[in-house]
């Protein structure tokens, strides 16, 4: 972990440094509402400059389909060589389990994260494991809400696997929960969560590797940037992986850190599991 974290206004001073951009996207590319321009702008920037970048998110859903939301939301495909989420990974863990019957627990829209598997969907009393994906309506529940059916699945030994670990997401100013929060509940419950994104190996490991195909060479750590908005994610994913994180304050801890100064910003940073290298108030060149 760094000692203490370089404060920038722009990406500019340090991207020379970097083959590889691990770039999250709900927080720093969007806000689920509309993108950030100057966010789309430096990345377009970093390619142009040699920098390849890979969006990497939590999201419980195939690449294909978080393309076709970057699209309609506007963002530009300048912005962006490949795209890795948390569904691809989850996907992978489902397509091990193959013909077991499975309980989704979660909103229909993520429903494209089971497509063409060998995954039957059943009831919640008949499942063999849980394939969480979030909240059925994340704007008026909590995971407390499922405090019965998460009981349950506890006393029958069922295996959670976590397709978003994110616990909140910033959804046009509002903080939702997501399917982490499930997670983390149900481990306090004494139930078994895998988890499918970051911060957990597995999703960076397949975000290089992509990286890698498109430069059509291998990138050394040291050459390789996370940038993302959630230390429990996003910065903690990088620390743990060995790679270096830049941190936009503007996203989910924009509360904690909004009105803070330099100092106090050290502050924040030292009291929190992981400490970001880089942070600036919002991704720009």
């Amino acid at each position: 972990m760094p000692s203490s974290t370089r404060l920038l206004s722009g990406v500019a001073p340090i991207i020379g440094q970097y083959e590889l951009c691990l770039c999250d996207i709900w927080g720093v590319v969007h806000n689920g509402v509309a993108p950030y321009a100057e966010a789309c702008a430096a990345l377009a920037k970093m390619r142009t400059g040699g920098v390849t970048v890979v969006l990497v998110s939590n999201a419980p859903r195939p690449r294909s389909e978080i393309a076709t939301q970057l699209g309609r939301l506007g963002v530009p495909g300048d912005a962006f060589d490949a795209i890795v989420t948390s569904g691809d990974v989850a996907r992978d863990l489902i397509a091990h389990r193959a013909g077991e019957p499975l309980y989704h627990l979660g909103p229909d829209r993520d429903l494209p994260l089971l497509a063409g598997l060998d995954a039957p969907r059943v009831g919640a009393s008949e499942g063999h494991y849980v394939v969480c994906t979030g909240l059925f309506d994340d704007e008026n529940e909590t995971a407390e809400s499922y405090a019965e059916a998460l009981a349950d699945f506890a006393r029958r030994g069922l295996t959670l696997i976590c397709a978003n670990p994110d616990l909140v997401v910033d959804r046009g100013g509002r903080m939702v929960p997501c399917a982490g929060s499930i997670a983390v509940a149900y481990e306090k419950l004494g139930g078994r969560a895998i988890y499918a994104g970051k911060p957990h190996a597995p999703i960076y490991e397949l975000a290089i590797r992509q990286g890698e195909e498109v430069r059509g060479e291998s990138v050394d750590k040291s050459r390789i940037l996370a940038i993302g908005d959630a230390i429990r994610t996003d910065v903690a994913g990088a620390a743990q992986y060995g790679v270096a994180a830049l941190m936009c304050l503007a996203g989910i801890h924009a509360e904690e850190t909004g009105d803070l100064s330099a100092t106090e910003l050290e502050d924040w940073f030292a009291r929190q599991s992981h400490r970001p290298d880089f942070a600036m108030p919002q991704l720009a060149w």
